[in-house]
């Protein structure tokens, strides 16, 4: 869980907490928080920037909930941007990197991944966000790889952990409003890559197989 606000010509205000379960309870007394350290008041908000996904079905729901019930209680409209494109932020941040191609697990030994360039202060996705199989991943020359979930990656690319803070969402948001509009509180909707939520007994069994015969025979011959 990842919260922040900023207030042009203040640092920004960030806090990081468990997620999961968790999160639905912690999430809002977090952002109440986080406003009353800054002397904002939620109605004053130019917007409500959230990550859009991809990413966990429970976490996308709760991130849209409270971003919707925010929105409908004060007036303020939201802002939706990818989740990937914040790791992508949050990599140029830590390095410098400006092409990225972004991931995060997706479990069920896959990830989600999407490709962004960047060009002075903006960025261009160069490949949507989709839901992908670990050997269709790929780094060309001169592109980095970022996120969570590099351990299923069997690439020579460089390689650095990321994250979609909250802090990468707020310094996306200016360019964000800039080139388009916030919208209504309605429209705080879920990017879903996956329909299938939950694997079989047999095949938890099948991939705990797999992790535990990474070098081959029948457990490593299929994904």
């Amino acid at each position: 869980m990842s919260v922040a606000v900023h207030v042009p010509g203040r640092p920004v205000l960030a806090m990081a907490a468990a997620g999961g379960a968790r999160a639905s309870a912690g999430l809002i007394p977090a952002i109440q928080d986080l406003l009353a350290q800054a002397g904002v008041p939620l109605g004053e908000l130019d917007a409500i920037v959230f990550g859009r996904g991809p990413g966990s079905f429970t976490g996308l729901r709760t991130a849209c909930a409270v971003a919707q019930g925010l929105g409908f209680g004060s007036g303020v409209p939201v802002l939706a941007l990818d989740t990937l494109l914040a790791v992508a932020e949050d990599a140029h941040a830590r390095t410098g990197a400006t092409q990225v191609v972004a991931v995060l697990d997706a479990r069920m030994g896959q990830l989600y991944a999407a490709g962004y360039r960047r060009r002075g202060d903006a960025w261009e996705t160069v490949a949507e966000p989709a839901l992908r199989d670990p050997a269709d991943v790929t780094a060309p020359p001169g592109w980095v790889l970022a996120g969570t979930g590099l351990e299923l990656l069997d690439t020579r690319a460089e390689r650095i952990e990321a994250l979609p803070s909250a802090a990468a969402l707020l310094r996306l948001a200016p360019a964000a409003l800039a080139a388009a509009p916030a919208h209504p509180a309605a429209e705080a909707l879920p990017l879903y890559l996956r329909d299938k939520v939950a694997q079989t007994t047999q095949e938890r069994e099948a991939e705990r197989a797999r992790k535990d015969n990474p070098g081959g025979g029948p457990a490593a011959g299929k994904r």
